[in-house]
């Protein structure tokens, strides 16, 4: 597969100033001059053409060379800057394919920067979530990723673990040398409390950082009429929940998201809770208890000018979740020393104010070597798992026990990068044990 020369189209394809053609493989320059008037192939230059189908030109172009290995994929690749729009963008594309150039499958060119050893797993991922990226945030994660961020993070561990199982790995091979140090158990008890500890703190840190990120799910909840929607719409600046007088006007669940300076929340309006005979208004509650419950974060929104039991029934049902309390129609009644706005006149400011501050701490993570995505936490649990397991059992285990569970815990923490390093090991260990004294 790695053969095929492979082309796609690598802009938004729409109407614009420009368009870009990509190809990758060995086939690429010569395939261009199939195409062009461009004769004179060098590498990491920009050479004007035009392109040719049948005799007939279908556009002029600027065409980009770049020479293996120093490209994307490591291969030789070749981008066709061509005029904006779909028609002439997919008549290139087409003419490509018929020469024998095959369509690239989605992501192909970055899995083949991978693939070729270029660039990790972990920074394949971040090239996808720059491209991504919605907000700030993303974006300057996704930057450290590719700025080898997790790498970072990583490595040392993974050297470490790399070295004490080369010396075991010796210790149990060749028990002859004297000159070797003899890795035991009590000098592996210390060094798997310090891993147990740096994976705990990865983990930790990647699970807040996980919440500024992607957003933290937030549900607004309230009895009926106190201003849920009318926040709602002051948050994402828009009026996307119906707000009436009317008591139980929303009785499904509306959904917005609305980036703050330290945080992004995933917003859920939800219906009124509260005693009802209404079986649709009933649908809704329970719909918004069933979020409730999945819920991250819980704006309890009072009416500060009627407080009843209903409001302390809700109260009650949320005092165990990380919950603010906010006072809406702060222009009837407020109080000091708590979180009053009026969602009505979007004077929602204390509210906006508190959650910056809520969250400042976790900002500075931006700043950190962290992991970045489901994939990559799920490994790392799994070898902290593995250390933690073998902390409980270490006095009963022997030499060779214990380099297979450190063997595994070190398989997933090379499989987040998407390597393999046995090979390396091996080397490693021939590096630094003078074994055929």
């Amino acid at each position: 597969m790695l053969s095929d020369t492979i082309c796609a189209i690598s802009t938004a394809l729409k109407q614009g100033a420009i368009s870009i053609v990509r190809m990758s493989g060995e086939d690429s320059f010569s395939l261009i001059k199939e195409i062009s008037d461009i004769k004179n192939v060098e590498a990491n230059r920009i050479v004007y053409g035009h392109i040719y189908d049948d005799g007939k030109v279908i556009d002029e172009v600027l065409v980009s060379f770049f020479k293996a290995p120093k490209t994307y994929t490591r291969e030789d690749m070749v981008e066709i800057n061509c005029h904006g729009g779909v028609y002439v963008t997919r008549m290139i594309l087409n003419l490509l394919l018929k020469k024998g150039c095959r369509l690239a499958e989605p992501g192909e060119f970055t899995r083949r920067a991978y693939l070729n050893g270029r660039i990790s797993l972990a920074k394949a991922e971040a090239a996808n979530d720059l491209i991504m990226a919605s907000n700030r945030i993303q974006a300057r994660s996704a930057i450290r990723g590719l700025d080898g961020s997790v790498e970072r993070l990583l490595l040392p561990l993974i050297e470490e673990l790399k070295d004490v199982l080369s010396l075991i790995e010796v210790n149990i091979d060749y028990p002859e040398y004297d000159d070797i140090e003899e890795m035991t158990e009590e000098k592996i008890r210390p060094a798997l409390k310090k891993w147990i500890s740096e994976c705990e703190e990865a983990v930790d840190k990647a699970e807040r950082f996980r919440v500024i990120k992607d957003g933290l799910d937030t549900v607004i909840i309230g009895k009926p009429n106190v201003g849920k929607s009318s926040l709602l719409n002051a948050l994402i600046e828009k009026d996307k929940a119906i707000v009436t007088e009317i008591a139980g006007t929303t009785r499904d669940l509306v959904e917005g998201r609305v980036n703050l300076k330290n945080i992004s929340l995933n917003l859920i309006d939800t219906a009124g809770i509260h005693e009802s005979d209404d079986k649709v208004e009933k649908i809704g509650i329970e719909k918004s208890l069933a979020v409730l419950d999945q819920a991250q974060l819980v704006i309890l929104v009072l009416d500060s000018s009627n407080i009843d039991e209903e409001d302390e029934r809700l109260l009650e049902l949320t005092k165990n979740k990380n919950r603010l309390i906010v006072y809406n129609k702060s222009d009837l009644k407020s109080y000091a020393n708590q979180l009053c706005i009026c969602a009505k006149d979007r004077e929602i400011s204390q509210l906006t104010d508190k959650l910056n501050e809520m969250y400042q701490d976790d900002v500075e993570l931006l700043e950190e070597d962290v992991l970045n995505n489901e994939r990559q936490i799920a490994l790392m649990k799994e070898a902290l798992n593995c250390f933690m397991e073998m902390e409980k059992e270490l006095d009963n285990l022997s030499i060779d026990v214990i380099m297979i569970e450190i063997e595994e815990a070190y398989h997933h923490l090379c499989a987040i990068l998407g390597k393999e390093y046995q090979e390396e090991l091996i080397d490693h260990m021939f590096a630094n044990f003078c074994l055929g004294k």
